[in-house]
């Protein structure tokens, strides 16, 4: 899965906790939105523009709903259940918890939470 794929799928499963995401669809997703948020802070500080940091915070609040779900269907990937996702606010070592989640392989079978995405003919966790 590329990066427009994955953006894609995000945006069109906006607020669908169900199903699975591999790590390519999940990591892409961090990616875009940490690149797109750089360049809009980057270019507000530049400009000195209070304009483009709020167009920057709007966009923050609009990808809240996709980053939670695609942090919820991740984790059903790896067998958990969307409610590990509370765990990132335990201070110190709940962010640290949550990073081992999205970062393990996921399930190579069907799980629980339904067979694994396919991506190019291939499981998403290979």
């Amino acid at each position: 899965m590329g990066i427009q794929e994955a953006v894609t799928t995000c945006f069109s499963k906006y607020v669908s906790f169900d199903g699975r995401a591999p790590r390519s669809e999940y990591w892409y997703w961090i990616l875009f939105v940490f690149a797109v948020l750089v360049i809009l802070f980057g270019i507000g500080a530049a400009a000195q523009s209070s304009v483009i940091s709020i167009v920057a915070m709007l966009f923050d609040l609009a990808i809240i709903l996709p980053t939670i779900s695609v942090t919820v269907r991740r984790l059903h990937d790896t067998d958990h259940s969307g409610w590990w996702w509370w765990i990132a606010f335990v201070p110190i070592v709940g962010g640290f918890w949550l990073l081992y989640f999205m970062v393990i392989a996921g399930t190579p079978g069907p799980n629980r939470f339904g067979p694994p995405s396919i991506v190019a003919g291939m499981p998403a966790t290979a």
